[in-house]
Parts: structure tokens; sequence; C-alpha cells
């Protein structure tokens, strides 16, 4: 039970500072991820909110991975894609208008922090092992079916996602090219920092009721 908790924690934790992270990444206006570039096109094109837009592609992806590998739906996805568009939506609001980069270089400084805080969110998420990412799981059944390594099918994925977000006008910039490029690299310097204090949390000694 106490690992359980100890996981959900890690889980939602990790998901509030990778959102806080994308948050960052929109308001730069420099360019964000393939995945979340296609969120603010669908969001500029047809309204909705942006967490909104995550839930839905969350969804159609979680059907996509369920038919491609005939599987049952992965309900716990669906879960993650429901706290993460709820964690856009809500540091959005927060920030409102008290980070709004002008000048280049403050919204380089957002860009920044933003994927920064993206790969701490991410290497938080993982200790948790807790629920699959949509988007992740996609790149492992297009691995599966194909036959690609893990790199090309992510490859391939975030190829898709640019296509479709250049199809509906979403923010494809240099910070697009950042974020491909060094999440990865954040989220590797940040790993043994988290694998740490999830350890930390392992062994502390538990508590006996009298």
């Amino acid at each position: 039970m106490h690992q359980s908790r100890q996981r959900f924690i890690f889980y939602v934790s990790g998901i509030i500072i990778m959102t806080f992270g994308i948050a960052l990444t929109i308001r730069s206006l420099m360019g964000t991820s393939p995945f979340d570039a296609l969120l603010v096109g669908l969001f500029q094109t047809f309204g909705l909110t942006i967490g909104s837009w995550e839930i839905v592609v969350g969804l159609s992806l979680v059907l996509f991975n369920a038919a491609a590998q005939r599987r049952r739906l992965e309900y716990f996805a669906l879960m993650t894609s429901l706290i993460t568009g709820m964690g856009i939506d809500l540091w959005l609001f927060v920030l409102g208008d008290l980070i709004s980069p002008v000048t280049l270089f403050a919204q380089a400084s957002c860009l920044i922090l933003g994927v920064g805080f993206v790969g701490l969110g991410v290497s938080v998420n993982l200790q948790a092992n807790f629920a699959p990412n949509p988007m992740d799981r996609s790149m492992l059944v297009i691995n599966e079916l194909t036959g690609l390594n893990v790199a090309i099918s992510r490859a391939l994925v975030s190829l898709v996602l640019v296509i479709l977000a250049f199809a509906f006008s979403g923010p494809i910039g240099i910070g697009t090219i950042f974020s491909a490029l060094f999440t990865g690299v954040f989220i590797n310097f940040f790993m043994p920092y988290t694998a740490r204090l999830n350890k930390d949390k392992n062994t502390e000694p538990q508590s006996i009721a009298p």
C-alpha cells in the first residue's frame, strides 16, 4: 500500500511539473514539441481548450493502439491524458499574463526553462511506472508491428505529428527543433537524481504501530 501511494505521488507530481513546462513552451511563442504544436493548432482552428485537445488526441491514440494490437483499451492511459490535459489548462490559466515574453532573450529563456521542466517532469513520472503515455505507447506499437527500432518509431510518430500540426497552423518553430533535440537530454540529466529520490523513499524505515 505504501509503495502504491508513493508511485501515485511520483506519477501525479511528474505530470504537474511536466505540464508546467509545456505551458512555458507555449508561452514562449518560439514553437513547442510536435505533439503540443498539434494541440495548439487544433485549439486555434476549432476552439475548445488546449487541454481538451490533449484528452481528445490521447483518446484517439489509445483507440489506435488498441485496434493495432487487437487488445482492450488501456484505461490508465486515458487517465494520463485526462490529468495532463487538466494540468496544461490549469497552468496556462495560472500563468495568464504573468509570463508574456516579448524580447527574444525572454522568449528563449521561457523556452529553455519549459523544456527543462518537461524533462524533469518526465523523469519524475518515469519513477512511478504507473500508467502509460498514449504517445509513447504508439511508438512501441509501431516498433512491434514494423520491427523498426524505438528511435525510428518515435521519429515516425513525431513526423506525423509535425505534418498534422503544420496542417492546422500549429506553432512549429525553433522551439520544436530545440524540444526534439534537448528534451531527452534533460530527462537523461535528471534521471539519476529522481531515481535516487525514489530509492531513498523506498528505503525509508516503516513506522511500527504500538
